[in-house]
């Protein structure tokens, strides 16, 4: 293990060969939570996309290699206190102390001055392919590996490949689990932990969840996938008894009627139909979840109520309007949420282009309610509305 400078350390792997950079422990803890970078080709240019993690929301910025060694320098100066640092060259940890001192831990695999020679528009093709194609290194669900269930819902071949046409598909299961393994830590693995999915719909998602956290991670589970469609539920019944999940079950039911089970881990509802997103979170709430996970659906409660005369110039607009009480509506869906204990993040599921229904609410109990009854009081007369949410918690 050598010990080097930062600057010398930002030298060597900050070039087309590095895979990801981690930054943790931060110094606020109010403040960002972590980073995560990675190197990309955006039309043919190397650049590097830094995640930044606050607790409710994620920023992605994209930098040069010069402007990364800058933010990285600025970042471990007074923000985080930790690193970690993987590439093709090797790894390496950066620590920082109380007292600011540096300690910087280099293992290399190969002289790194072999690759710090190529330029950002000497790119080999095998490097390329790579960094075109880079979240497949991240993928929760490899690429390669064929899935039975993945298989036969057309999105792999039979020999692992991932079918073109199916690759958003693709990614958005990946996308989430990984929210899913961001709340692994909430889940005990010596009890069996029960899942709820309302409004599972053909189930590629829940099936995903049962695959990851029951044959990839060794959870005990249960998972109960509930929708009002009968013969969806009969089909998701006799897959799951053909690939042996015998803890996924589907059974037809109502969100807001269900009772079928005395406590619940975790709450998901994926694209549940305007107010029914709210009664699948009340639910939630009432049966104390550690963990909800909401993408939510068709807010049209909120455009029906909404009426302001200094914001009538702007509710004029049909689209516009629509926009905002959908946005106001999953805002408001998170304060709630907070008031009841949960640290809540709006974050983004799969990228805009594809649906403008992007925003999913990742809510984790920790037990200290926010105390902002006012403030939502105060919106709430603002824009003469009642969510319904709201009225279910009281």
């Amino acid at each position: 293990m050598a010990k080097e400078t930062l600057a010398s350390l930002l030298d060597d792997f900050i070039n087309e060969q590095l895979n990801q950079i981690v930054l943790s422990n931060p110094v606020e803890k109010d403040l960002l939570q972590k980073v995560k970078v990675r190197p990309m080709l955006i039309k043919g240019a190397l650049v590097f996309q830094a995640e930044e993690f606050t607790k409710t929301q994620a920023f992605h910025k994209n930098l040069n290699a010069g402007e990364l060694k800058a933010y990285l320098t600025e970042q471990l100066s007074g923000v985080f206190k930790q690193a970690e640092v993987l590439s093709e060259l090797g790894s390496a940890t950066v620590l920082v102390s109380k007292k600011g001192t540096t300690t910087v831990k280099v293992r290399k695999h190969a002289p790194a001055k072999i690759q710090a020679a190529k330029t950002e528009t000497q790119i080999s093709e095998e490097l390329r392919e790579k960094l075109q194609h880079n979240r497949q290194k991240r993928y929760v669900i490899p690429e390669g590996h064929a899935v039975p269930f993945l298989v036969d819902l057309g999105v792999q071949t039979q020999d692992g490949k991932i079918v073109k046409s199916r690759y958003d598909k693709f990614r958005q299961i990946n996308r989430f689990l990984e929210f899913i393994e961001d709340i692994l830590p909430k889940l005990d693995k010596t009890r069996e932990n029960v899942i709820i999915d309302f409004g599972c719909g053909k189930s590629y998602l829940t099936f995903a969840m049962y695959y990851y956290l029951h044959e990839m991670k060794g959870y005990p589970i249960r998972i109960i996938g509930l929708d009002l469609k009968k013969d969806v539920i009969r089909h998701c019944g006799k897959l799951a008894e053909h690939y042996g999940y015998d803890k996924l079950q589907f059974y037809h039911g109502d969100i807001a009627s269900y009772e079928g089970v005395d406590h619940v881990d975790m709450v998901v509802t994926l694209h549940a139909c305007d107010t029914a997103t709210d009664y699948a979170l009340e639910k939630a709430v009432r049966w104390g979840a550690k963990v909800i996970l909401s993408v939510p659906c068709c807010q049209h409660e909120l455009n029906k109520q909404m009426k302001n005369d200094l914001l009538e110039p702007v509710l004029h607009y049909g689209l516009i309007k629509e926009r905002m009480a959908a946005l106001y509506t999953d805002a408001l869906r998170a304060e709630l949420l907070e008031q009841q204990g949960y640290r809540t993040q709006i974050l983004e599921f799969i990228d805009m282009e594809h649906t403008p229904k992007n925003i999913l609410l990742r809510a984790v109990y920790e037990g200290k309610p926010k105390h902002n009854e006012k403030e939502i009081q105060e919106i709430l007369d603002f824009l003469q509305i009642k969510p319904t949410l709201y009225e279910l918690l009281g």
